[in-house]
């Protein structure tokens, strides 16, 4: 059985890649460090750091062993905070990871509607992409990730537990009237985030096609700046074009182009009190919310922008 204390000295020498700086965070000595690390050799009859110069660096098998040390600890750290908010909803946090564009749509009124019906509970956000949004899930540093994927996504890894929230349309962005994909097999394409960048690629293959990508970005109103200056197409889905439009550009919806957006959680239910607090907030905040499938027109709201339609 290996002794979580020495996993939790291996990857803060891991994360801080010195053992004097690991000793510091863990208010160790240096020679308790290097003791906890010889033990923990010991435990596993592998050779987990070496010496590099005047410092240390971790071997092939201490690098493994630090990855799983993550994740570990980060669920026995969550734990630990779910038990403590066992008792009630009256304190504690519930930490959010999710993609932009649902920042910037339904999250803010989910989040209302958390901090009216349990005013002691914290709300943390954070900002990623799916894959990595996925990654601090499963090491417990966060406890609900809102995610997508497209029809042709790579399945996730076991033991995340999915709740579908909405089905999201995607547009073609272009500066005048656009048609079909096809009809712009010539024309250069701007691409998203890798998962966004593969079903655009994706898409255009059923339209007979290969893109020719000109620019990547994921800053939806540099996108559509783009788009409106000239410099070529792009695929948005609905929330991103809820979140911010641009007056200068024409959005066309893309049949058969839909991308599922989930509240994935670490495990089957049931889950924590503040986790099940956040995942009806979610799919409340939804719920009372215009229908979805259509893309707010120009001049709703300031700026063009508007709720998400």
């Amino acid at each position: 059985m290996l002794d979580v204390t020495r996993l939790r000295v291996l990857l803060t020498v891991a994360q801080k890649g010195s053992l004097t700086e690991a000793a510091k965070v863990l208010h160790y000595s240096q020679p308790s460090v290097s003791h906890h690390l010889a033990r923990l050799e010991a435990e596993t009859g592998a050779k987990l750091i070496q010496r590099a110069g005047r410092g240390i660096r971790l071997t092939e098998a201490g690098r493994l062993l630090a990855e799983r040390a993550a994740d570990i600890i980060g669920r026995l750290d969550a734990a630990s905070e779910e038990l403590a908010a066992h008792v009630g909803l009256r304190s504690g946090r519930v930490r959010l990871t999710a993609f932009p564009s649902a920042l910037g749509t339904f999250i803010p009124r989910a989040a209302r509607q958390l901090a009216v019906e349990h005013p002691g509970l914290r709300l943390e956000l954070t900002e990623t992409e799916p894959p990595e949004a996925l990654r601090l899930l499963r090491a417990g540093r966060a406890d609900v990730a809102v995610i997508f994927r497209y029809d042709d996504t790579a399945p996730e890894d076991g033991g995340v537990h999915m709740v579908h929230l909405l089905d999201d349309p995607s547009y073609l962005v272009s500066r005048t009237p656009a048609g079909e994909l096809a009809d712009h097999a010539d024309a250069p394409w701007i691409a998203g985030c890798d998962r966004c960048r593969s079903h655009l690629l994706d898409m255009c293959e059923k339209a007979g096609f290969a893109p020719r990508i000109t620019f990547t970005s994921d800053d939806i109103v540099a996108v559509q700046a783009l788009v409106a200056g000239g410099l070529g197409l792009t695929l948005l889905p609905g929330l991103a074009l809820s979140a911010h439009r641009n007056p200068e550009v024409e959005v066309t919806e893309v049949p058969g182009s839909v991308r599922h957006v989930y509240a994935a959680v670490y495990g089957e239910a049931p889950h924590p009190p503040a986790t099940e607090a956040l995942l009806t907030a979610l799919r409340e905040s939804l719920r009372t919310a215009p229908p979805m499938g259509s893309v707010p027109a120009i001049g709703a709201g300031a700026g063009g922008t508007g709720a998400i339609g």
